[in-house]
């Protein structure tokens, strides 16, 4: 019975050190540095885009949002509305992003005169991708992404703060020497 209640202790042991931690995927976690994943994902305005078509020309900011009409991400979203002509001086190309399907991201856009493409990853292959995906909630975490004209991660701003993230994408562009036009 001794030997029992060991090895019961010795599997709960082995099963907590193998367990994931919340929300994680499996997938080796992007870092600062790394080449960005090609993605494929289709905008509100019906084109689709990929991140090869930015080589070369201009940055690209993914500022991935849980849920359309949402209050955390409608203030996120009209902060980059807002900070419309301050990024435009920038060679950056932003979108917004976020899992759900295109149609709600253009409720979205309408109801919030968004000034900028919402992009749509409703299978959630691309969030899985770059681990943006918090599985148990089954939407995108709060996080953007600035990946520079070569396909490289610059940033990876994990603490977005909604209300003032575009003045705060400004200022890390600025800090990050993201050329400007």
């Amino acid at each position: 019975m001794k030997w029992l209640i060991g090895l019961g202790a010795l599997l709960a042991l082995l099963m907590v050190g193998v367990a994931a931690p919340a929300g994680a995927q499996g997938a080796a976690e992007l870092k600062v540095g790394d080449k960005a994943p090609e993605f494929k994902l289709v905008g509100t305005d019906g084109k689709t885009y990929s991140l090869k078509e930015f080589a070369g020309k201009s940055a690209v900011v993914l500022a991935w949002y849980p849920k359309a009409l949402t209050r955390g991400c409608t203030l996120e979203c009209k902060s980059l509305r807002d900070a419309k002509d301050e990024l435009a001086k920038y060679k950056v190309a932003y979108f917004g992003a976020s899992v759900d399907p295109v149609d709600l991201n253009k409720q979205f856009i309408t109801e919030n005169s968004l000034n900028f493409t919402l992009l749509s990853d409703p299978d959630k292959a691309y969030a899985k991708t770059v681990g943006v995906l918090n599985a148990e909630r089954g939407v995108a975490n709060r996080w953007t992404f600035i990946i520079d004209d070569k396909g490289v991660i610059r940033d990876i701003i994990k603490t977005v703060n909604p209300p003032t993230h575009g003045a705060d994408l400004v200022a890390r562009l600025e800090a990050l020497g993201i050329p400007k036009k």
